[in-house]
């Protein structure tokens, strides 16, 4: 439970809170002389990934930097979710997780706010294109450290924290909650994300769509939102129907780039990690030595060009996968909370699918984590929704 409240803001407590319970969890397993972990329709699908990307390796530039990246990086990402998939076993253990990952994003949002109202020039930091956006002075990043990490986050928070909403009764806790979502939807308007801001209108659609077509009236507060971040906010708006704008000029270069090296290494691709390391042989657009690239600006593309083709479609299974668990749990919930739980979980991988077109968040270490930890409680909702989840089900 440390983890997820410390997961966006630090990764260094993470990390410890992640090596105590992974310790303790060995022990228990030691003293009791028992194997204590529960199978799960996604082993395969996750195990396959897991050996895949290790076998990638082989074809980075530098091997041994991958396999550092890989073992301290995968680790993580299997033990939280191994760890939350068979420690929460009932509905009130869910609740505290979910409450505590929606307190550290109210803390995270506060930050931001500080941020944006103590004036902090990003203008040195090369995340806005001055010759577009002179006035852009300010695009908070909180503890997140990137206004389009920051971004990913709060989209993903909003939509969990919403479903939360829909599966409330109290009027008073279901006001609480909004306020909360208001709160975090007015620092993503901050971050002048503009993939994320694309990203949050999915999730508005999903939830008019699967829980209350009233919603479809939010899209009329999102206008007001924007106003709240004065005129700049319209034109990073109108701005993705730029084609002159050199953000948009970079990530076109980019994808071009890693076509190239999926075509090149459509199996194992250029190594787990090692995206930054193969992109200078495959530039043809910033030609700078100084500059380094560390991913795509594309999710799909990113996972291809690092760990082949069917590392993808292992990465799109266990996300399509989880997806669908959480869907088939918010259509059929035996309960109104566990339905709006669910659907919440549905429209934060939603808007990571969708955000995954123009970025790629899970480069991040604690985004990554973050998806894991979602794709956990999945899980262990449809054990608390079902008596037996190592049952294989139909999607």
């Amino acid at each position: 439970m440390a983890v997820a409240f410390f997961l966006p803001l630090s990764l260094d407590i993470t990390s410890v809170f992640l090596a105590i319970g992974g310790f303790m969890w060995l022990v228990k397993m030691v003293i009791t002389r028992r194997l204590d972990t529960k199978a799960t329709v996604f082993d395969g699908m996750i195990l396959f990934f897991v050996i895949w990307s290790g076998f990638s390796i082989q074809s980075s530039p530098d091997p041994g930097y991958s396999s550092y990246n890989y073992f301290q990086l995968m680790s993580r990402y299997v033990l939280l979710y191994y760890l939350v998939v068979n420690h929460i076993h009932s509905p009130e253990q869910l609740k505290r997780v979910l409450k505590l990952m929606v307190l550290s994003s109210c803390l995270v949002s506060l930050y931001g706010f500080y941020q944006y109202f103590h004036g902090l020039d990003i203008s040195k930091l090369d995340w806005v294109d001055d010759s577009q956006f002179p006035e852009l002075k300010t695009r908070v990043f909180s503890t997140l450290h990137n206004p389009n990490l920051l971004a990913g986050f709060l989209v993903i928070m909003a939509a969990v924290t919403t479903g939360i909403v829909c599966g409330l009764k109290r009027a008073r806790d279901k006001f609480f909650l909004s306020v909360i979502v208001s709160m975090l939807g007015l620092c993503l308007v901050f971050t002048y994300s503009r993939g994320a801001w694309i990203s949050i209108l999915v999730v508005i659609i999903i939830y008019s769509v699967f829980y209350s077509r009233k919603l479809f009236w939010l899209l009329l507060i999102i206008p007001l939102l924007m106003l709240c971040g004065q005129h700049t906010a319209w034109e990073r708006v109108l701005s993705i129907f730029n084609p002159t704008d050199t953000s948009s000029s970079l990530r076109m270069a980019l994808w071009e780039s890693t076509l190239a090296m999926i075509h090149d290494k459509p199996l194992l691709g250029v190594g787990w990690g090692a995206y930054w390391l193969a992109y200078p042989d495959y530039d043809f657009y910033i030609h700078d030595p100084a500059t380094t690239i560390f991913h795509a600006h594309n999710m799909y593309l990113a996972v291809a060009a690092e760990t082949g083709i069917p590392g993808l479609l292992a990465f799109m299974g266990i996300l399509y996968g989880h997806m669908a668990a959480a869907f088939k749990m918010a259509v059929q919930g035996r309960s109104k909370w566990l339905s709006g739980i669910m659907l919440g979980m549905v429209a934060a991988m939603a808007s990571i699918v969708i955000g995954g077109l123009t970025d790629y968040i899970l480069f991040n270490i604690q985004m990554s984590m973050l998806f894991w930890l979602i794709n956990g409680l999945i899980v262990a909702a449809w054990r608390i929704h079902h008596s037996s989840f190592a049952t294989p089900y139909k999607f």
